[in-house]
């Protein structure tokens, strides 16, 4: 209660205090001090802030007059630095002191035109520019170098199915200070000179880069493959090639040789082309040469001559994609972005077109080949195509935004080369089957003939590539649809069907040929020999299975006409056979129950008239036959099993039956060949040497 009290009588004394202060303030007194008060204050305050805001504008006036006079003096500043050049003050500098410079610039011309002062800015600005332009141009040919060969090949080694990002392909063209620098030169030049006359050094410099890359690649490549052994394909017969006679005065050719290994990983791209090439053609000739082929080995080949070697052709398409790639990785570093890709569309001109002419120039001298009819020198446009056809999408998003002339080059490039290709297959088959070879370059002997051979070796060859040829027929052959897209399997299909009409051309050509030969039975043993041959390159190969997907009877066709040869063959037994079967005849019936019954002179002159006249064909058939080729072991083997169990059982007989008649004193005068002599003589056929 105490407290309670205590605290009423301060509110108390509150109010009253409260009261009396309302009083007061309601007073005029009080107003009017405060009034005058007011009075007194206000312009004390307004004369205050003018003096606070006339000192602010002198002080932005003095500092504005301060900056303005640097423009003034800005010439006589920076002109020992400009001269000097970025690579004496560093580039940093040089760049601050040209903002600086061409902020002088503006101010002149727009508050001081057709002073002095502006002309000796811009003067100085001119020459700073001049010396950001040469210090450019400095730094891309001091730091600027030929991309070694080793890394080029390391680079496509590692990457062979060029399946990888774009973006991973690292060529280290220049230092990154210097890619920093060239950077912001390229902006200042652009952006503040308003310029991009440097912009050409930057593409003579980065195109000539690429064409010493290339070039150098296409050297170390040469080199490293002096020693290899030079493509050669065998040309005799008029259909496939004929000898090109050279003058003496005419410079010789590059030959088309093996990529050398000197970096193994380089060489997936385009390894076993020419050796597969090489080991069919040797293979070949070899078989000539081991079956009494006349002519050395060097009439029956050639060297094909060219002035691009394709291996290394293939690899420098491959290195163009990738200085292409990496060319471009370095010019989004440097270059603005809207300048980019007209500056990279002139850069990799120079580089396509050095690919382009060295593809038209292999598609002028394939055209040339066709016109000689030596088609095995057209096989060295099949592995450039397969290897364009398989990275020409890479080039096409590598080249997108470029100008569409430049996008067209490998298209074009791919198209002539196609046609090409085309053309050759389809001249191909026109030479089979007008090949006037006949009579004077038959082979003696029946053994296959060389027209068949070059034509199986130029089939196993296309096995490589079914795709790119079947492709090349489908879009540039006589029977072309461009419109219609073609896919793996309707290129399979395509060059299945061309295989077809090949073997039917060669097929008829051959039966041709062997119309000329005089003796009947060696005609059955050349189509034996060729047709023997043709149906085991196919096998060997694996291009029955190809065939077969257009034609299934192919390989039961050529077995029936190997059956059909042999029946044919076999009639020249009907001589020998004419002697030994007359054991059927009723006088050699009776005498068989009694051998020792004394014969009458016409029987025994008949007797004497089967032996001599076995005799004389036997050894008339051993000396013929032994003359004819069978180059194929399996097949001679059998020819002779076949002989031999169609003249032993019948002769055995015959010997049996007549050697127990006494139908002459003098046995061995007559019967001169037991059955193992018999055997051992059919046993020589097909063998001078015997």
């Amino acid at each position: 209660m105490s407290n309670l009290s205590l605290l009423r009588d301060a509110l108390k004394k509150s109010n009253t205090n409260t009261e009396m202060i309302c009083w007061h303030s309601d007073s005029q007194v009080l107003k009017e001090r405060l009034r005058r008060l007011e009075a007194t204050i206000v312009p004390v305050y307004n004369e205050t802030e003018n003096l606070r805001r006339r000192q602010e504008n002198i002080d932005k006036t003095m500092t504005t007059l301060d900056h303005v006079l640097g423009y003034y003096h800005i010439s006589q500043e920076a002109e020992m630095m400009i001269k000097d050049g970025p690579e004496m003050h560093g580039l940093d500098r040089y760049l601050q002191q040209m903002d600086k410079i061409l902020e002088a610039l503006n101010y002149f011309k727009k508050h001081n035109q057709n002073t002095v002062e502006l002309r000796d800015v811009a003067a100085l600005f001119e020459q700073g520019k001049d010396c950001l332009h040469a210090e450019f141009q400095t730094l891309l040919a001091r730091h600027g170098r030929p991309v070694p060969p080793v890394c080029i090949l390391d680079l496509i080694g590692s990457d062979e199915e060029l399946q990888g990002d774009p973006s991973e392909t690292q060529m280290e063209h220049l230092p990154e200070k210097v890619i920093e620098d060239l950077s912001d030169i390229s902006k200042w030049l652009i952006t503040n000179g308003n310029t991009t006359d440097f912009l050409k050094n930057y593409i003579t410099m980065r195109s000539s880069m690429l064409i010493k890359s290339l070039n150098g690649l296409k050297e170390h490549l040469k080199s490293a493959s002096g020693t290899s052994v030079t493509l050669t394909a065998p040309h005799s017969s008029p259909a496939l090639g004929q000898k090109f006679n050279r003058n003496k005065d005419t410079p010789g050719r590059k030959s088309i040789k093996k990529f050398a290994r000197t970096n193994s990983r380089s060489n997936s791209i385009a390894k076993g082309t020419h050796e597969k090439v090489d080991v069919l053609v040797q293979s070949n000739v070899d078989h000539y040469l081991g079956h009494r082929r006349t002519g050395s080995a060097a009439e029956m080949i050639k060297e094909e001559q060219c002035d691009v070697d394709i291996d290394v052709y293939i690899t420098e398409l491959t290195a163009l994609l990738k200085l292409m790639q990496s060319e471009l990785q370095l010019l989004v570093q440097i270059v603005p972005e809207k300048f980019q890709r007209s500056v990279y569309d002139n850069i990799v001109q120079p580089g396509l077109d050095s690919v382009v002419n060295e593809g038209e120039t292999l598609a002028a001298y394939s055209r040339k080949s066709i016109g000689r009819h030596e088609f095995s020198s057209v096989l060295s446009i099949f592995p450039v195509v397969k290897h364009l056809r398989s990275i020409k999408p890479e080039f096409d998003r590598n080249l997108e935004g470029c100008q569409a002339p430049t996008r067209a080059k490998l298209a074009s490039l791919l198209s002539t080369l196609g046609s090409t290709g085309a053309k050759a297959l389809e001249e191909f088959i026109d030479n089979i089957k007008n090949d006037p070879d006949k009579a004077s370059n038959m082979p003696r002997d029946g053994t296959v003939h060389e027209l068949t051979n070059h034509t199986m070796v130029f089939m196993e060859q296309l096995q490589d590539y079914v795709e790119t040829a079947g492709a090349m027929l489908l879009m540039h052959g006589e029977q072309a649809a461009p419109s219609e897209a073609v896919d793996d399997r309707k290129s399979r299909l395509k060059l299945a069907d061309y295989c077809t009409k090949v073997l039917s051309a060669l097929g008829l050509n051959l039966s041709n040929k062997a119309e000329t030969y005089s003796d009947p039975y060696l005609k059955p043993i050349f189509m034996l020999n060729n047709f023997n041959y043709i149906l085991k390159s196919l096998k060997r190969s694996g291009l029955i299975e190809l065939i077969h997907k257009w034609n299934k009877d192919v390989g039961m066709f050529y077995e029936e006409q190997i059956m059909d040869q042999k029946k044919a063959y076999s009639q020249s037994w009907s001589r020998v056979m004419h002697y030994i079967l007359e054991m059927n005849e009723p006088m050699s019936s009776q005498r068989m129950s009694n051998p020792d019954a004394k014969l009458k002179d016409k029987e025994k002159q008949n007797i004497k008239d089967k032996f001599t006249g076995f005799n004389k064909e036997l050894e008339e058939i051993l000396r013929t036959q032994k003359g004819y080729a069978i180059p194929d072991q399996e097949l001679r083997s059998s020819l002779k099993k076949d002989n031999i169990e169609f003249i032993m059982p019948a002769y055995k007989i015959f010997l049996d039956k007549y050697k127990k008649m006494n139908f002459t004193k003098n046995l061995d005068k007559y019967i001169k060949y037991q059955v193992v002599d018999v055997e051992e003589m059919i046993n020589k056929f097909f063998d001078t040497a015997a």
